[in-house]
Parts: C-alpha cells; structure tokens; sequence
C-alpha cells in the first residue's frame, strides 16, 4: 500500500476503514470517509484481536499500544495517564490498548510476559518496548517520542 508523501493511510477507530489523510490536514480534525466519525478520538482505541493487525498494519502512523489487564493494579494506576497521553500524541501517533485477557493470543504472538507493557509500532514492526507502569501522561509521551 503505497502513498504520495504528502499523505498518510489512517484507520478509523470507529469502523476500522483505511483512510487517504494529507499531512497537511492531520491538525484539522480529519473525519473519516466511510463513517464520517474524526479520525482521532482523543483517547486510546481499545483494539481487540479483530482489529489489532489492521491497526499495526495499515496505519503509516506510529501505533503505541498498552498491553493490560482488569486484575492489574499498576495498569489501573497508569490508566488515567495513558488517556490523557492520547492528547498529547495525537495525531502524530496513534494511542491504543489492547486487554490482554481478552486477546491471549496477540499478547503471546508478541511475548508480553509483564504488564503494562507499552509497545510502539512504527511501519508494522515493533520498534520499542517497556515494560512497567508510567506515573505522567508527559512521561508516556516523552517515551514515545524518544523512538520515533
């Protein structure tokens, strides 16, 4: 899937469509062309084993993903971090979550032996992983950045 470089193919988090977005038009709140619904919500997308390989895939953005549990303390902790980081990556980078006890298989597929384990994905590929919880939303976002 090939796109001009002044144009970036972006999933919608709401009908998982892939969408054609000019760079220029990232900051302009893009809507998506199937649903109409904006393309970036604002806060994590909660993938699921349907819609996590079209995500990492498909999106020429980078995806950072928080694999977590219910039962997990830390990943409670970290949650209301983890959303408000959405606001500060967005839309330079996709902000998602992925339950671990609902997707077994993904978590094992990328060896997610502790949680939270945020993961960033850059072309499709793993390109940084830390294990832990984060305290700030600005620390989040500063991980990230440092390995984009």
């Amino acid at each position: 899937m090939t796109v001009s470089a002044d144009a970036l193919h972006i999933v919608c988090p709401h009908c998982h469509t892939t969408n054609r977005v000019r760079v220029a038009d990232l900051h302009n709140t893009p809507d998506c062309g199937q649903c109409h619904q904006n393309l970036f919500a604002g806060h994590p997308l909660a993938l699921d084993a349907a819609s996590f390989d079209k995500h990492i895939g498909r999106n020429q953005i980078p995806v950072l993903v928080d694999f977590w549990a219910s039962w997990c303390g830390p990943c409670r902790m970290m949650a209301p971090a983890y959303e408000q980081a959405a606001g500060l990556l967005e839309p330079q980078v996709r902000v998602a979550k992925l339950n671990t006890e609902e997707a077994q298989a993904i978590a094992a597929r990328f060896n997610i032996r502790s949680i939270p384990t945020l993961a960033l994905f850059v072309g499709g590929q793993e390109v940084a992983r830390q294990a832990g919880a984060f305290r700030t939303a600005q620390d989040i976002a500063d991980w990230a950045r440092s390995h984009l």
